[in-house]
């Protein structure tokens, strides 16, 4: 007995032009409305630039803030400077006067001052553990469970390498 094949067992033929077209149509129209999120994290630490920058004449020139930390052969804290006046090196004792004088010139108990900067100018071999503490000394206080911020504006001078 012979088996004949129903005529509705045909092959289907699958139209790629048409699919490829709409691949692409779609693949336009989620690159055309996508939104670009800006990076996370804005630390405000400015980091030194390849040249001065001018200011104009009528502004009046910024307070002159600069923190030098300098280093022990072995990396450990052998002095800290601000503003040309020694702190000392009793660590964590120095950071704490470098505290309180950053907020004597930021507005003591009001605190945030946006018109301040601060330049860190650590040696090249300074263990990062005291620039980190000489940055949060900088950047202001805690008081209780609550954060009074001195000063936001925080760069770094161009730090030499040792020859």
């Amino acid at each position: 007995m012979k088996i004949r094949r129903k005529e509705t067992d045909t092959k289907v033929d699958m139209q790629m032009s048409a699919m490829i077209d709409i691949v692409f149509q779609l693949l336009i129209f989620f690159l055309l409305t996508l939104k670009i999120v800006p990076p996370e994290g804005d630390f405000n630490i400015n980091m030194p630039l390849g040249a001065v920058s001018q200011q104009a004449d009528d502004t009046p020139p910024p307070l002159d803030l600069k923190v030098r930390l300098e280093a022990n052969e072995d990396g450990t804290l052998s002095q800290l400077w601000f503003g040309g006046r020694s702190l000392g090196n009793d660590f964590p004792f120095c950071f704490e006067r470098l505290n309180a004088e950053i907020g004597q010139i930021a507005g003591g108990q009001q605190g945030f001052s946006d018109d301040l900067e601060v330049e860190l100018n650590p040696d090249y071999n300074l263990h990062y553990r005291y620039i980190v503490k000489a940055i949060s000394a900088c950047r202001g206080r805690m008081q209780g469970d609550q954060q009074i911020t001195y000063i936001e504006k925080i760069k770094f001078a161009p730090i030499n390498q040792p020859q």
